[in-house]
């Protein structure tokens, strides 16, 4: 335990019911990630040279987890003084699970009673509740469930802060959130840097989103007459802020327009006036609310993450840009930094919310918490709390980058860098480690990786991951020419995947079967191949050979699984699909009335709904309508 007068920070442990996350999928991330937003006109709009991720790559997909939640011991990280109680969850992105407001006994956020993943992040599992800090891309980051580093370092005020950091890998940027308790405050103080230690402008997207409960009489306020509403059909209207935003039947985003010159903040309240706060220095100008619409289907939703009779939430948001869909530009060398608090609030009008404010946490006070956190920002930690991954270590070894405050150890570094550290200090990956029975480790994508295997380009191991970067670059040709020349020096089923999906990409629906089919049966043929695995190739090649009329093929790979994989509901519903593509549509009636649970299902994945469908006009049934979500 660290203490230093009224603070306190400790480790320790939380339990709740947690649904566990399972491994990562496998295979590289070749496709754009599911709901990723096209270039538009209105707010938000593609910046100049910020277009939208073509993939995740180099991370991978998280949808291993399922809907079996079992009572879990999570390592956290305790803030506290006389005013709050802070719990953090490092192996959960950082995320800020409760915020408690100890003269009251309030919680300020909403804390879901359960960890329970859905696909709603950029690589797919995410849950609901707390302070998350969402980095890299539009939408949920690719860090929410993953483990970060943190650390104690001294505070401003003479006491001790808290220290979050980790090397974002969607825009290679390391980045820092610093969380501290001053005396005698109400407010939680969070600094926040990025920094871009390239050569090249990167495009920055950051949302500080805060879950608030929502019941009767809840209000949002932001100091703004208008904002832009983005519905489930994505097409932004600038309106008047309505009286209660949160009141519509349809999940919606509110971007406010704040007038410049103008504090930027942001309140939740409760029929009572009581709530959360939270406001920023001026670099943090953007304000948002999410909802998931009062309806059925938003409320079913809800339900989904969290307990079945655990009230419902609403988000809200601050980020560097205005509007959900736009990127700052962070040009080469540069670092964007800011300084945001949490606390409660009691207010009635947005009038009486502006002038509490005020007085509570002066805007004064807090621009001057920021310039004195500012030196603090390059301090090295010394009390190490939890390690996150390797990979910033790595590309620090490769660039050379000098990152005052966020070490990235190279005790970090594990078997997934192994393979890079090699062909960084000995100039060449280990092929011997290919083996058609085990998947290869995580590809790197950047021009920096991508320039080292173009020089050392031989063997199926190397071929196969200059493929994969090759193709993040927008370069499918010679992707598809450095896979072909990897399966030529050993045959696997990673690389026959790899070209079934640039088949598919290329329009040619008849090849990408036949190549998803080849890997898929390569694999089922070779002994101790994982069963995540498996259930990635399967789950690719049973879509991919419907489509081509090729049904009975796709019965013989679902047939061929393991059971547990089967029982899957992502594999129930394929099975519901190919007994509909066999005409035994009574079979896949009977599959529907049993009852399934697609754990891993998104709001805008309509493959169980045009199933349905093509059964029957009857409308689907509730436990499988969950409609969409926030539109981020």
């Amino acid at each position: 335990m660290a203490r230093t007068g009224t603070t306190t920070i400790r480790r320790g442990t939380l339990t709740l019911p947690v649904a566990a996350l399972g491994p990562e999928n496998p295979l590289p991330a070749l496709l754009p990630p599911a709901g990723a937003p096209a270039a538009r006109s209105g707010p938000g709009r593609r910046q100049r040279g910020h277009a939208p991720l073509t993939s995740v790559l180099p991370v991978r997909l998280r949808d291993g987890y399922g809907r079996r939640r079992v009572d879990t011991e999570l390592d956290v990280v305790v803030i506290e003084n006389d005013r709050l109680s802070v719990t953090v969850l490092p192996g959960f992105g950082g995320r800020i699970h409760s915020l408690r407001h100890k003269p009251t006994g309030r919680d300020l956020l909403y804390t879901n009673p359960v960890l329970q993943p859905v696909n709603r992040a950029l690589n797919g599992a995410w849950f609901s509740g707390g302070i998350e800090w969402n980095i890299g891309a539009h939408g949920r980051s690719t860090l929410a469930c993953a483990p970060v580093h943190a650390a104690v370092v001294a505070a401003p005020d003479g006491g001790r802060m808290l220290r979050l950091w980790e090397w974002e890998r969607l825009r290679d940027t390391p980045f820092q959130v610093d969380l501290w308790l001053p005396d005698g405050s109400d407010f939680l103080h969070v600094g926040v840097r990025v920094r871009n230690p390239h050569e090249r402008t990167v495009p920055l997207s950051w949302w500080s989103s805060a879950a608030v409960p929502e019941g009767p009489g809840t209000r949002v306020l932001a100091p703004a007459d208008e904002a832009w509403q983005v519905g489930p059909e994505r097409e932004p209207r600038r309106l008047p802020v309505p009286g209660d935003p949160l009141a519509g039947a349809h999940p919606a985003d509110w971007f406010y327009e704040i007038p410049p010159g103008t504090r930027p903040w942001i309140a939740a309240f409760d029929q009572h006036g009581d709530g959360l706060a939270q406001t920023s220095t001026a670099a943090l100008r953007g304000r948002r609310l999410s909802t998931w619409g009062t309806g059925p289907a938003g409320r079913r939703r809800q339900r989904r993450l969290t307990e079945e009779n655990a009230p419902g939430h609403a988000e809200i948001q601050a980020g560097p840009a205005s509007h959900g869909h736009g990127h700052v530009p962070l040009r080469a060398g540069e670092e964007l930094s800011w300084l945001e608090a949490y606390g409660p609030l009691t207010a009635a009008s947005r009038d009486e919310a502006e002038r509490r404010l005020a007085a509570a946490l002066p805007e004064e006070a807090l621009r001057a918490a920021y310039a004195a956190w500012l030196p603090y920002a390059d301090l090295d930690p010394k009390e190490i709390l939890h390690t996150g991954s390797g990979w910033g270590a790595l590309e620090v070894e490769r660039g050379g980058f000098e990152l005052p405050g966020t070490p990235f150890d190279p005790a970090a570094l594990g078997p997934e860098q192994r393979p890079w550290l090699e062909l960084l200090r000995g100039g060449r990956l280990p092929e011997e480690d290919f083996a058609p029975e085990r998947p290869p480790g995580p590809s790197l994508v950047s021009r920096p990786w991508r320039e080292r295997l173009e020089y050392v380009a031989d063997g199926p191991l190397t071929y196969y991951h200059l493929g994969v970067a090759q193709w993040h670059a927008g370069d499918r040709a010679q992707a598809r020419r450095s896979w072909e020349r990897s399966l030529a020096a050993a045959k696997s089923p990673w690389a026959l995947r790899c070209l079934a999906v640039a088949h598919a990409c290329a329009d040619h629906p008849e090849r990408a079967a036949a190549y998803a089919l080849a890997a898929t049966e390569l694999a089922l043929d070779t002994a101790s191949v994982p069963i995540p695995a498996l259930a990635a190739l399967a789950r690719e090649a049973v879509p991919a050979l419907l489509a081509v009329g090729r049904a009975a093929e796709a019965r013989g790979v679902l047939d061929r699984l393991p059971p547990g994989v089967r029982r899957a509901g992502r594999f129930r519903l394929l099975d519901v699909r190919v007994l509909i593509a066999e005409g035994e549509r009574a079979a896949a009636r009977a599959a529907f009335d049993a009852g399934f649970d697609v754990a891993d299902l998104r709001d805008d994945d309509e493959s169980l709904a045009r199933a349905w469908a093509a059964l029957t006009d009857e409308p689907l049934p509730e436990r499988y309508d969950f409609g969409a979500g926030p539109v981020a």
